[in-house]
């Protein structure tokens, strides 16, 4: 009774972290990013500005244009029910944000996209392990393999660990790598009334969360290939 509760919870742990994995995986809501730039061309123009909204993940980095007077209230219906017909989309890995490239900084635009592709690797690594886990587990359970089971859990596990790896890895890359501070000057330089507003977005949260089913998981599968084998003997 015991065991089949293990596997039972198993399973259902397994296939939730599955299920937040593949959703941080195809969402691209990792970061959202909002430039507000108060631009006058004159001293006579009074115009409010423009606000431009990022949003990235894995495969796809998004940019679209909106109204400096949104305010914060209607502005998480404004990202993901309001967007504007003429979003913008290119391949993240390609060109992430923000976006470092420029005549004199070729070598910190090259080594941005190479530590984007190395990120997304692991991310690809971490969904293809929780994949193959589940077929371990599923084809242990007809024939009460210990052996399938511990298997199983260590795939559980291991996926856990990339995708642990994969958001230390993207906070390295927002806090430090990106280089927001220099990408905010830059801009300050054409625009002095430029600010920049940055935060992990509800892809980013579902990963953690991901990570603690697989984990516990991979335990329990652990345990009942263990307890599975010692009544075998």
């Amino acid at each position: 009774m015991k065991l089949r509760v293990g596997i039972f919870f198993g399973g259902l742990f397994g296939a939730l972290g599955i299920l937040f994995f593949l959703v941080a995986f195809g969402t691209d809501y990792w970061l959202l990013a909002t430039e507000v730039g108060r631009c006058p061309e004159s001293v006579n123009d009074t115009r409010d500005g423009k606000i431009t909204f990022h949003h990235e993940g894995f495969f796809w980095r998004c940019w679209f244009d909106g109204n400096v007077d949104e305010n914060s209230n209607s502005m998480w219906k404004f990202w993901y029910t309001n967007q504007s017909p003429s979003k913008n989309c290119t391949h993240a890995y390609l060109s992430p944000f923000p976006l470092l490239r420029d005549e004199h900084n070729s070598t910190a635009y090259d080594s941005a996209i190479i530590y984007r592709g190395f990120w997304s690797v692991l991310m690809l690594l971490g969904v293809v392990t929780v994949v193959v886990a589940s077929f371990f587990i599923i084809c242990a359970a007809p024939f009460g393999s210990h052996v399938l089971y511990k298997t199983g859990g260590g795939f559980f596990i291991t996926a856990g660990i990339f995708f642990t790896l994969v958001i230390v890895l993207y906070v390295i890359w927002v806090q430090a790598v990106a280089d927001l501070e220099n990408y905010v000057i830059t801009k300050k330089e054409d625009c002095p009334d430029f600010s920049l507003y940055v935060r992990y977005g509800w892809s980013f949260i579902l990963a953690p969360v991901g990570i603690f089913f697989a984990m516990f998981s991979g335990m329990l599968f652990l345990l009942v290939g263990r307890t599975i084998y010692l009544h075998s003997d």
